[in-house]
């Protein structure tokens, strides 16, 4: 009776529902846990953590004083330890518990991190006037404010030189903020503005059109430019001179003092001073100052704007480019093209580029479209650039190229998908009725394929906005000065290099110098990643399901 009872239960399926519904919820507890991963170790940087001061002994030295945030603390065999060359007691317990600490101060201590021994270390504190000072360059530093100085000369000093130092780090931010507008935005103009004038010289002598009017025209445009020049860059030197003014007196947790300009200095902040609300609101300064500013510190500081801007732009020019040719392409092969072998062989080979390594596109992309293209267009147009190249190197438009070529195929399926599914008796409906095949593919065909025209769209968007190995050979770098949109002509520079999430993140994680303080900004950037890539293939469900129920009545 009881093994009829499973035979029963066997034969209605019961089983495979089960096996289903247990690998959904695998692949989605997986899912949740890597996205919680990440978020939890990525989000968490930008909390402003209590810092320790401590007594710390290694057994057999002097005790010295450290300060600085807990990252992690783990437990590791004492014989590890031994091995390490600590004086660690092999006879006491199995283990003994280590813990990072980030102590900053990189000028005087070499790294910004540090193990300790948890045992070794003794009276821990959290003094109120412990200060973290975050800086331009050469990471955070740790330690007490002794005075400001204002030209050289001290001006508050106690417990009233907290207050000074923020009132004039607030005034260096406003001068930051106006040398990087002069010197990206006005000083920029005039350089490109000279750059196009030498290009239109050297023109104008290598087609032997450069006479003595001409010659002076010239001159006098460059002479305007470079009176220009002269006043901004004596409203350059002012704001320098203004922004080197002031400085502190700084003092480390084992006593070394030095002096420090504010200039240097991005914020400076009390973090065993400060309750929830502060925290939070700090917290969202940081994370703002992520997603909205420049990189520094080899990309292990600061924001990823210029990321996130180049993957936004690169991936909507290939947006562009990709879906005439793959609607086109689809519309051909399934409403034109002679259903025969050729068209067979045509389906499989792009059925077949869907699948091959995105590594070759990015070599095809760099041998045809920078070397060949782009070497072309350089000696036709740009001769007078040469041998300096212009398109002849990898840039924003061979990279969306590239991509469009990567991303084709996915159009190209979807959009024949969607036509296939549409029944032939609407088209013959249509024809019967005195309309043309153009007309009938126009107003009949594709609007009710346009929910998997745009789907394949999108999903190829979002596969080519997380493509990396490409894009490391044709146009994407670590660190790109300047945003490929400006106000100086033409305005969107094609030619010029970007930055990529994706690339971004293999870069600060495995090519950083400062390993530990890379980790949670590769955690952050995944994260971010991460939600484009699902903000995409939110919209496409979200466009296919519009456009199905709008066309849903030419179903019936």
């Amino acid at each position: 009776m009881k093994q009829q009872t499973l035979k029963s239960w066997f034969k209605s399926g019961s089983p495979w529902v089960w096996m289903t519904a247990s690998g959904v919820s695998i692949a989605v507890i997986m899912t949740v846990g890597l996205l919680a991963v990440i978020a939890t170790r990525g989000l968490a940087n930008f909390w402003p953590a209590d810092v320790l001061e401590a007594d710390y002994q290694v057994p057999g030295t002097p005790a010295k004083v450290m300060a600085g945030e807990l990252v992690q603390a783990e437990e590791v065999p004492r014989a590890r330890l031994a091995g390490a060359g600590l004086p660690v007691d092999v006879n006491g317990g199995e283990f003994m518990t280590r813990e990072l600490f980030k102590v900053g101060n990189r000028e005087v201590y070499g790294a910004d991190f540090t193990w300790v021994v948890a045992e070794w270390t003794s009276n821990l504190r959290t003094p109120q006037n412990l200060m973290v000072m975050e800086r331009r360059e050469w990471g955070n530093f740790y330690g007490y404010l002794v005075n400001v100085k204002e030209n050289g000369q001290v001006i508050a000093e106690g417990d009233d030189a907290w207050a000074a130092m923020q009132q004039r780090i607030g005034r260096v931010d406003a001068l930051y903020g106006q040398i990087s507008k002069l010197e990206k935005r006005d000083i920029g103009r005039i350089n490109a503005g000279l750059e196009r004038l030498r290009l239109k010289t050297r023109k104008l002598e290598m087609n032997g059109q450069l006479d003595a009017a001409g010659q002076a025209d010239l001159d006098a445009e460059r002479a305007q430019w470079g009176a220009e020049y002269k006043v901004l860059e004596g409203q350059l030197n002012d704001l320098h001179q203004q922004f080197d003014r002031d400085s502190v007196t700084v003092r480390t947790v084992d006593g070394q003092e030095q002096e420090m300009s504010l200039g240097k200095v991005v914020r400076a902040y009390r973090p065993n001073t400060m309750g929830t609300g502060a925290k939070l609101g700090f917290y969202f300064a940081k994370l703002w100052e992520f997603l909205s500013d420049e990189p520094r510190e080899a990309n292990t500081e600061g924001g990823i704007f210029p990321a996130i801007f180049g993957t936004v732009m690169m991936t909507l020019i290939m947006a562009v480019i990709v879906t005439p040719f793959g609607v086109l392409a689809a519309i051909y092969l399934r409403e034109y093209a002679r259903q025969g072998p050729l068209t067979r062989v045509i389906r499989i080979a792009v059925n077949n580029l869907a699948g091959v390594p995105a590594i070759v596109y990015g070599v095809f992309g760099l041998g045809f479209f920078v070397y060949v293209l782009g070497g072309s267009i350089d000696r036709l147009f740009f001769a007078e650039a040469l041998p300096a190249p212009t398109f002849g190197t990898p840039g924003l438009m061979w990279a969306s190229l590239t991509l469009a070529i990567l991303a084709v195929p996915v159009v190209i399926v979807a959009t024949e998908e969607g036509l296939a599914r549409i029944p032939r008796a609407l088209r013959e409906g249509s024809l019967a009725l005195g309309a043309t095949k153009a007309e009938t593919l126009w107003k009949v065909v594709l609007p009710m394929a346009s929910p998997a025209m745009m789907t394949g769209l999108i999903l190829a968007v979002a596969r080519a906005a997380g493509e990396v190995a490409p894009l490391m050979l044709v146009g994407v770098v670590k660190l790109a000065p300047a945003l490929p949109l400006d106000g100086n002509y033409p305005y969107l520079h094609l030619d010029q290099k970007i930055m990529h999430l994706g690339f971004h993140i293999y870069d600060v994680g495995f090519q950083s110098p400062n390993v530990e303080a890379a980790r949670p900004l590769v955690y952050a950037t995944a994260l971010l990643l991460v939600l484009v890539i699902a903000l995409l293939n939110l919209s496409a469900v979200f466009i296919r399901n519009h456009l199905r129920e709008k066309y849903k009545a030419l179903d019936h």
